[in-house]
Formats: C-alpha cells, structure tokens, sequence
C-alpha cells in the first residue's frame, strides 16, 4: 500500500545578495506567473544592472514593466514582443539588450507544452512543441552566443528544461522529445561556447506551481503529481529560479554542460 505524502509547507523566500550585480539579463516568457516571471524579479532582487524580457503577449508584457519599473527603477527594466519561433525577433531582442549594455546572460525559458497520445499526435502538434521548445531554445542560444564572443564577454546561457526529458509521461512523447534535445543541446553548445569563456547550462524541473499550469491541469492530475515529490507538494517557481541564478553567477564558474534536476522526484 502506498504511503500518502502529506504536503509540505513551502520555505521561506530567500533575499537577494547581489549575485547578478552589474549584468543585463534577458530573459524570455516572462511576462505572465510562472518560472519566467520569477526569474526576471530574482535577477532584479540579485542586483542586475537590467533585465530584458520578453513574452508573445503585449499587454502582460507591459504590465509587468510598469509594475516591476515601479518596484526596482524604469532605467532596469525593459521589455519587448518575441516569438522565439521568428529569427528576426529574437535578434531584435539582443538589441533591445545592446541598448543596455550588452547580454551578459541569456536565460531561455520559452517552451510549449501540450497532452496528446503518440496516436493521435498531428505533424502539427509535434513540430510546434519541437520549434517553440528546442529549435527556439537554439535560436537564442545561437544569436546570444554570438553577441557575447564577439564583444569579448564571459557570459553564462541558463536554460529550461524539465525531468519530463528524463522520464516517461503519457500524452508527453512531443515535450519530452523537446525537453531531452534541451538537454543534448545545452550539453554540446556547451563544449561549442567554451573556447569564449561562455558557460551553458540547464535546470530540469519537475512540477513548479504557477495559475497557468493550475489552469490547463485537472485537479487528480495535479495531486497524483504531487504524491511523487519527496515533499508532496510543487516547487515554487522561485525556487527554480533560485536556481537558474546559481547557473548564471559566479558561484557557478566551473560548471558548463550540466542539467542540474529542481526537484524532489523519487527516482
């Protein structure tokens, strides 16, 4: 018989301590409650000279400017539409950084999920994932990458993958594929960055709760989800974003080509 997990309270939320002091940090979907979102105010709390976000909708995105603005100063905060599936978009993104100071670190959190059986999946369905999820993530790895070796920066690319890429979920076959090629991705842009003194890792998270995922998640789902954390509840996202930040400061000089796992799963 199963023991059942009680819920854990969450921790704490940990102040800032400057790990981020001086850097432009992009940050993509990130204009809405989940780990984006966190990230971008962890960075801001971290001390970063500025934080660029992005999101595929415009007027979240300048919600979240003016009240982040407010909070932390406008002359941080900058924000812009991109679709991560459109070169032209995720390069003028790198622009809007360069009116900043330049990408120091990339965080790519863009990603697309969805349920279907591998029976019934369409063309469709798969290559949306794939092109949001993976191809995106090298988009902004690539046109980032490019930026920092050629203005001579030691910068640090972070980005999101999910234990889904590990293990196996039913109605996942296309976001897992997406989220293991992150993995693989990360691993070899790593080795590729290197000689540039550019870092390239992941985080893989489990179940990080936000309104969004309580939205498009049955209430059973989410519960029997919970039941396999060590903890029996979700991750805040930020904690994630704790993380991400780890990844992206100095305290992390030596690591490049990890996937660090956010989670509490039972293996």
């Amino acid at each position: 018989m199963t023991t059942q997990r009680p819920e854990q309270p969450a921790p704490d939320y940990v102040p800032g301590h400057d790990l981020l002091a001086g850097k432009v940090v992009v940050v993509t979907a990130a204009a809405g409650a989940g780990i984006g979102a966190a990230v971008v105010r962890r960075a801001l709390e971290e001390g970063a000279k500025a934080v660029v976000f992005s999101d595929t909708h415009e007027r979240r995105l300048a919600e979240a400017e003016a009240a982040l603005g407010e909070e932390f100063g406008a002359d941080r905060v900058r924000q812009m539409v991109c679709d991560v599936t459109d070169e032209a978009q995720v390069q003028a993104l790198l622009d809007l950084a360069d009116e900043v100071g330049g990408v120091d670190v990339m965080i790519n959190n863009a990603g697309l999920g969805g349920t279907a059986s591998i029976l019934e999946m369409t063309d469709e369905q798969w290559s949306k994932v794939l092109d949001i999820t993976l191809t995106g993530t090298m988009r902004c790895i690539r046109a980032a990458g490019a930026r920092m070796s050629a203005a001579g920066r030691k910068g640090v690319i972070v980005n999101n993958a999910s234990v889904i890429g590990w293990r196996a979920q039913e109605g996942q076959a296309h976001y897992a594929a997406a989220k293991a090629g992150v993995m693989a991705l990360t691993r070899c842009a790593a080795i590729d960055l290197a000689p540039y003194t550019i870092r390239v890792n992941a985080v893989s998270p489990s179940l990080a709760m936000h309104p969004f995922l309580a939205k498009v998640t049955s209430d059973d789902l989410l519960a029997e989800l919970k039941q396999r954390e060590a903890f029996g509840r979700a991750a805040e996202p930020w904690e994630v974003a704790n993380v991400m930040v780890f990844l992206a400061s100095d305290y992390a000089s030596y690591m490049t080509g990890e996937v660090v796992a956010v989670s509490s799963q039972q293996a």
